[in-house]
């Protein structure tokens, strides 16, 4: 198989297994298959990223998952904060089936949205957006994806990002904050940095200007 296998969704037949992971003190047992990343354990990236950052608190109401995989972070986040709604995004058809899946098994599907890019709204906006991005797809193709993606988040929102450093993750930093989000690294383990990205404020501005509420 090529490198870039888990960003079709794959034609060969599905073979189902269960895998269990720990996030955030939870004990979890998922459904995973081949022909989407990581089918066989929690990948040590996202592992980071969980470990790493807290679940959102209840003023974020909204976040997307972008590359969700078979779901690890999308079922986590909505079991963790009951009242929190997640787009799981994924160019994948069978990792998005396997999230619902994963999703339904836990009680969350009804908060747990299934999308391909495509299929989000073209003016959906995030509180947060946490992913583990697709590196290998190509640096012209991740910037772009990227930049779509984190002009998503609401004035305030932010996006956390797991990048392996081997795979570019200081660089990545750098353009990003060339490109106009703030990102800082929080976390650094097992080879992989953990960065928040916020939208960077004008010149001469104090603080994330704030929606007019005035009469």
């Amino acid at each position: 198989m090529t490198a870039d296998h888990y960003f079709i969704t794959p034609t060969g037949p599905e073979e189902r297994r269960r895998i269990q992971a720990r996030i955030w003190a939870r004990d979890y047992e998922f459904t995973t298959a081949n022909g989407v990343f990581s089918a066989e354990r929690l990948d040590l990236a996202t592992g980071v990223l969980l470990r790493t950052i807290d679940p959102p608190t209840e003023e974020i109401t909204r976040v997307a998952d972008l590359g969700c995989g078979w779901g690890p972070i999308a079922v986590a986040l909505a079991v963790e904060c009951p009242w929190l709604r997640v787009d799981a995004i994924d160019v994948n058809e069978r990792a998005l089936a396997l999230t619902r899946l994963n999703a339904a098994a836990y009680g969350v599907a009804d908060r747990v949205r299934t999308l391909t890019p495509d299929q989000v709204e073209p003016d959906a906006t995030y509180d947060e957006i946490w992913s583990n991005p697709p590196i290998r797809i190509g640096k012209d193709a991740l910037h772009t994806l990227l930049l779509d993606w984190l002009d998503r988040l609401t004035p305030q929102g932010r996006a956390v990002l797991v990048v392996g450093r081997n795979l570019g993750a200081d660089s990545l930093q750098r353009w990003l904050d060339e490109h106009g989000w703030d990102t800082e690294r929080i976390a650094s383990a097992k080879g992989f940095r953990v960065f928040s990205s916020t939208r960077a404020l004008p010149p001469g501005t104090d603080e994330v200007p704030q929606d007019d509420e005035s009469d």
